[in-house]
């Protein structure tokens, strides 16, 4: 591709749109990790024991344990998350866009 067809992919609408959804759909997934990783992490500088309680009377699961399998699959979530709308409706967006260059440059 040449550079006067970047230049155009560049200066489209659509272009600025997936700019700015994409960078505030990863901004807020990654908002939400770092919430529940240090918030996890100060939980334990500040407050260990009650992480050691166990879930219910007589179990031998943690609420830390518990909490930090929940984070596990969670973070899973997110990232299958992130990979379904990329691959759905931010692709479709970048398709179009490169369509549009396309059809100025001929």
């Amino acid at each position: 591709m040449s550079s006067a067809m970047y230049q155009h992919m560049r200066a489209n609408p659509k272009f600025q749109e997936l700019v700015a959804r994409r960078g505030r759909f990863a901004w807020t997934l990654s908002l939400i990790t770092l919430v529940m990783f240090y918030g996890f992490v100060l939980v334990v500088a500040f407050n260990p024991m009650s992480l050691g309680q166990p879930i219910a009377e007589g179990s031998r699961w943690t609420i830390g344990v518990t909490v930090e399998l929940f984070m596990f699959v969670f973070f899973w979530v997110l990232t299958a998350l992130y990979v379904k709308r990329a691959n759905g409706e931010f692709d479709a967006i970048n398709q179009e866009i490169i369509k549009d260059a396309w059809k100025e440059q001929k």
